[in-house]
């Protein structure tokens, strides 16, 4: 019986708890049920206020499946109603907005719950688009890589327009990308701004996009569908399972997570033991209540990275920070390991990462040298302010004791995979490992954390790399933003050119060339290779732009599209990775910078000079000389292979109306 103990009010019985409804895992309707009551906290804020149109499998998977848009007499009275015209008449939609409607939704063995993008209107008429979403589908010959490549694409224009995108993997062979907008728009207008995003980028990437609807087309290319924000079409909702052979969901997912070639569809229990650890991802897309004034008070109550740190902790009684605020990712390149003097004298080590510290607690401290290895125990994430926190923590509250600063500073990340949790909440018993160079006041080094049994990780010191490869290392990335404010103490300037990303490794007469995506292009760019004697003397790793020039010595794409047509190719290089066996990810930038500049000296490797002047001095200059835009690097980052920071802030100068 759902709810569990309610004797009155709407209630829904369980029937048939033992039928198994995917014969390949031999899941049940009562897993079913428990999922969708499990997850309705975070389900129902994408799908209230949005008329359900459910697919039904009432004997499992390998039998037949139907759609079910009206509501069977047989419904209860007291689910919200909505009434649609359709050509061939009126049709009553069950809207689902409180976790006895989801119950209802597993008992009719409704594996699938699929809505609009719309939602209804206090007159109970369509009322506007509150989301985008994007469908990326694979053609024939196409796999997971390239569609998050394409994701990352969609992602990369979408932030130029000021939205945010998540991701989801769909559940079944695809990605659904969902931005929120803040100020709804009509379905008409949702369409024409999801269609031009589409064929922008079908123009920006021939061989790997179309955003047309012809299968024929889609042969070797991934297919961003927009066409679903049409009023009329509805996707599968955020959650839902999926009617496959496995009980797979369509699962928010992080970027991170979209870099990596092992990603795959998720199932229900893996996405359970997701949101154990980290809430909702989609915490930010649909805010709880705005769709639907019928949704149960508490219902749509969110999760965060830092919600088991605060349900620890009694902010008026301990000096500890205890911030309410949902975490904001900062530049994830600081480290601190901290004295802690509880019960039993331990460390704890924690690690900036995507707007928290990601924490351990390490008995003896990290190990001093490569053949040790000393046990570390994951606990729960904690706040970035906690970075500098030196204080004593009260008798009887959590973590009581003194806490001192032992050693703080920064770090590169080589590698960070932290394993989802696994089935009921409990870690997962293997898989993650963080491998991270620190560059501390009492430590440096290479040292690498190992998962080995839920929370238990090792922490071991690891040798430096005997040698490097550029497959090792991904471009770092700036977010889009507003250098306008920005000054020249705290920041430089670079133009940001219209050109294609690269990262070139010239090892004593050999040389690289590997794209943004860690595609081999040595090949296709032979004007390059004249950069091998020039540097023939070093191994290093430079990151920097090829440029095709225009007649008026202006970097032009359209040009670098058609560089076999005879353009003047160039490499203009604005930071380096690596030199003469020395890792330089931890050195800040303004001594990269100069190691660069000492490098090129006297050769023919072009390093474009940094701009004179505060920010808006900047973009002034770079809009006299038709530059894209404008890269603000502060003088202080160190360089985060394959990650975006806020330490580098991109301001461009086109228009973004152009799109919309």
């Amino acid at each position: 019986m759902w709810p569990p103990g309610a004797t009155t009010g709407p209630l829904v019985k369980l029937t048939n708890p033992d039928k198994v409804l995917y014969p390949a895992t031999g899941t049940t309707k009562a897993e079913v049920f428990r999922y969708y009551t499990t997850i309705a906290e975070l389900m129902l804020p994408h799908i209230s206020g949005r008329p359900a149109t459910r697919k039904r499998w009432p004997d499992g998977v390998g039998g037949k499946a139907f759609f079910e848009k009206n509501l069977p007499r047989s419904a209860p009275e007291w689910l919200q109603r909505g009434v649609l015209m359709h050509r061939s008449g009126e049709t009553t939609y069950p809207i689902i907005d409180t976790s006895v409607g989801l119950a209802w939704i597993a008992q009719q063995a409704a594996l699938e719950v699929h809505v609009p993008q719309w939602v209804f209107g206090p007159d109970g008429k369509p009322g506007p688009a509150t989301r985008l979403v994007f469908d990326l589908d694979p053609g024939q010959g196409t796999d997971m890589a390239q569609m998050c490549e394409v994701a990352h694409a969609v992602r990369e224009l979408m932030r130029d327009m000021g939205l945010m995108l998540y991701p989801l993997t769909s559940g079944s062979k695809g990605l659904h990308l969902y931005a929120r907008l803040a100020d709804p728009l009509s379905s008409d207008g949702a369409v024409t701004v999801a269609r031009r995003v589409a064929e922008q980028l079908e123009r920006s990437m021939p061989d790997r996009v179309t955003a047309t609807m012809a299968k024929s087309a889609r042969t070797g290319k991934v297919f961003l569908d927009w066409s679903q924000n049409n009023a009329a079409k509805t996707t599968i909702a955020p959650y839902s399972l999926r009617g496959r052979q496995s009980p797979t969901v369509a699962a928010p997912r992080t970027w991170d997570e979209l870099g990596d070639p092992g990603l795959r569809q998720l199932r229900y229990d893996e996405v359970l033991a997701r949101v154990a650890e980290h809430g909702d991802l989609l915490a930010g897309l649909d805010p709880p209540g705005a769709a639907s004034k019928g949704a149960v008070p508490g219902a749509a109550r969110k999760r965060d990275r830092l919600s088991a740190y605060r349900e620890k902790r009694d902010g008026s009684k301990t000096p500890e920070p205890v911030p309410q605020s949902v975490p904001r990712a900062g530049a994830d390149n600081r480290f601190v390991i901290q004295e802690h003097h509880a019960r039993r004298l331990h460390y704890d080590f924690r690690l900036e990462r995507d707007g928290v510290l990601v924490s351990w607690a390490v008995p003896k401290n990290l190990p001093n040298t490569v053949s040790e290895n000393h046990l570390a125990v994951r606990t729960e994430d904690h706040p970035l302010e906690y970075a500098t926190f030196e204080g004593v923590i009260p008798k009887g509250e959590y973590g009581a004791g003194t806490v001192k600063i032992w050693d703080s500073g920064n770090y590169a990340a080589e590698k960070f995979d932290i394993a989802p949790r696994g089935k009921g909440g409990a870690p997962k018993a293997k898989g993650g490992e963080v491998i991270v160079y620190l560059h501390g006041r009492r430590i440096n080094g290479r040292y690498a954390l190992i998962q080995t049994d839920g929370d238990h990780w090792l922490a071991h010191r690891m040798k430096d790399q005997p040698s490097v490869r550029i497959q090792d290392f991904a471009p770092m990335l700036a977010t889009l933003g507003s250098v306008r404010s920005f000054t020249a103490d705290l920041w430089a300037f670079e133009g940001k050119y219209d050109g294609y990303r690269l990262l070139i490794e010239a090892d004593h007469g050999r040389l690289l060339l590997q794209s943004r995506n860690d595609r081999d292009v040595t090949s296709e760019f032979p004007q390059l290779h004249s950069l091998a004697p020039v540097l023939a003397d070093h191994h290093v790793i430079l990151d920097g732009e090829v440029v095709a020039l225009d007649f008026h010595g202006v970097p032009n794409f359209h040009a670098m599209q058609n560089r076999a047509g005879g353009s003047r190719i160039e490499f203009w290089a604005f930071d380096i990775l690596h030199l003469d066996g020395r890792s330089l990810l931890g050195v800040k930038y303004r001594d990269r910078r100069r190691v660069l500049e000492t490098l090129a000296e006297g050769t023919d490797l072009i390093v474009p000079p940094l701009i004179d002047g505060d920010g808006p001095d900047a973009l002034a200059y770079s809009r006299e000389r038709k530059w894209e835009g404008v890269v603000a690097k502060r003088w202080d980052s160190t360089y985060q292979p394959g990650r975006r920071s806020s330490a580098w802030i991109k301001d461009k100068n086109w228009n973004t109306q152009e799109i919309v």
